[in-house]
Formats: structure tokens, sequence, C-alpha cells
């Protein structure tokens, strides 16, 4: 199978469970549907855990070092997507990684509108270093719309004065719910599935009628230059035919203006969370390796620094 047959093949299958969405299809039947489109278990040992209220799971691959945690938070617009759903793309990140993961399984939209999901998100950082461990010795990470998640949940942290982990990786992150970026205008032809409408609609959906797009707990993107100096190392991957590409570019290109450490990949001829199909994309296993790579040297080099004080 050629590259852009291999594409096809996951843009038919996603395409698939989309169409058969009808204006009364339920919420519920919505999230069936996504989970049973991501099925693969992984090659890894699955614990449930609470972490303080919300719902987790231990993701951890053969030998990943128990000693270092990525948080994940699982895209779906904060309305599909689940534990389930993202368990396989978890897995990958352990073994890439070498450290465990943390899901977490933060409440959706739209019975639980902003701030919610953040609520869950800072819960769930809380038990981690409840249980003794150390910031350096966590990173964060997600896909699409828990990208925006991670990237929010820095920011809370730093606004409460606590201590930043070591690392955030973020893959096709949601960072701007007000949809504004020029990429919604020069890959509308080239995004499959994403387009603008439909990105407003799960904004105003995961906001209600009281959110404000532009506040950055929700829109990453519009961080102050002092909050987003204080960010740690950040990797941001996005596929060259998204129509969010502006979301990581115009992302990165702030956080790096305000002396943030930021990269930005941008992978040619890749789909939204093209992470999320490795059995069937050469570029997905690439792009987790080099994601486990960078996190790796994330862990590393804050356990130097933590040494040399």
């Amino acid at each position: 199978m050629t590259k852009h047959e291999a594409v096809e093949s996951v843009i038919a299958r996603v395409k698939a469970v989309y169409g058969g969405w009808r204006r009364d299809t339920t919420v519920a039947q919505m999230r069936a549907d996504w989970d049973q489109l991501f099925s693969a278990p992984g090659a890894a040992d699955i614990q449930d855990v609470v972490a303080a209220h919300v719902p987790c799971q231990w993701v951890t691959a053969p030998g990943a070092d128990m000693g270092r945690t990525v948080v994940y938070f699982h895209g779906g617009g904060f309305q599909v997507g689940s534990l389930a759903s993202h368990r396989e793309l978890m897995a990958c990140i352990s073994a890439a990684s070498g450290a465990r993961v943390l899901g977490v399984g933060y409440r959706l939209a739209p019975e639980h509108r902003y701030p919610a999901a953040l609520e869950d998100a800072l819960a769930a950082h809380g038990w981690l270093r409840a249980q003794g461990v150390a910031a350096e010795r966590i990173a964060v990470a997600g896909d699409s719309a828990g990208g925006g998640l991670g990237l929010s949940l820095l920011l809370a942290l730093r606004r409460r004065g606590e201590l930043m982990p070591a690392a955030y990786w973020g893959l096709s992150a949601w960072t701007d719910l007000t949809a504004s970026g020029q990429s919604y205008d020069t890959r509308a032809t080239l995004d499959p599935i994403h387009q603008r409408p439909m990105i407003a609609a799960m904004a105003r959906n995961y906001l209600g009628s009281a959110g404000n797009p532009k506040d950055p707990l929700a829109s990453p993107l519009f961080a102050a230059p002092d909050e987003l100096a204080a960010l740690p190392p950040m990797l941001l991957q996005v596929g060259e035919r998204e129509t969010v590409v502006s979301d990581s570019e115009a992302f990165v290109q702030r956080a790096r203006a305000a002396g943030a450490t930021a990269e930005l990949q941008v992978w040619p001829a890749m789909i939204h969370v093209f992470q999320q199909f490795p059995t069937l994309l050469a570029e997905a296993r690439d792009a987790l390796a080099g994601g486990g790579r960078f996190l790796s040297a994330c862990f590393d080099a804050a356990s130097n620094r933590k040494t040399a004080q």
C-alpha cells in the first residue's frame, strides 16, 4: 500500500463513522462509535485508578520506567473520545517514551461544560503530585482537544505558582476555540473532516453560552507572554492537511516570542491526529518515536537540573 493509499484508507474509516451521524444521533451513540473506531488495545498493562474524583488508567508498556509519568488527555472535541478510544495511542506513547502513562478520563460536554475538564485535569495532576511524584518526573501530553487541555493545565499550574512538569507534547493540539487561524481557509479543501463550522460548533458546545473562547484557560493561544514564557519545553506535531495547522503554528510562534522552548513539526500529507493510526501509517510510527525521544530527553534534562541544584 502506498503512502497515499494508506492515508486514504484512514480517511475512509473516519468518514464512515462521521457519515453515520445524523441530527438525531445521541451523544452516547457518537461516543460508542468513536470508541469502536479505535478499538485496538495496544501492548501495555492497563490498570484502572481513581485520581481524586477522576476516573483514570495507568497504561504501562513493557520495560517502562515507573518513576516517570506522562499525564495524557485524549481528544474528541471535549464531547467524544475516552480512555478506551485512546488506549492504543497511550500504549504507544508509553513504549516510545519509556514512561508509564496516566490517561485522564475528564468530564465531557454537553453534560459538563467548561471548566469541568480543566478542573478534572488539575485534580488528576494534584493527586499525582500528592502521591509523591516530583514535577520533574511528570510530562503532559494530549491530542486535539486534549492537547489544548494539557496546555490549559500548564497555564493553570503557573497561575497557582506550582512547579512545571518536565515537558509538553501536543498532537494536533486545539489551541484556539475562536477558529480564527488562516489554515481554516487555506486547508479547507485538504482536510477531509474538520471544517470551521464543525470546530466552532464544538467550541460553543464546550463553552456554553457564558464561556469566552478567548479565555487562555480555554484557548491557550491567547495566553499572555509572561505565562507562555513559564511553560516547559514543548513539541507540537500537526498534519499538513489539517485545518487546525494554524493552532500549532501560531501557538509555537507566540511561545517562542515569549522566550519559551517550542518545536513545531508539520508532517507532510498527514491528517488530524494521524498518530492514532500506527498500524496503517509509517508516519504515525515515526512521529510517535520522535515524540517519545523528546519526552525522554526532557525527563533526563529535568533530572540532571534537579541533581545539580
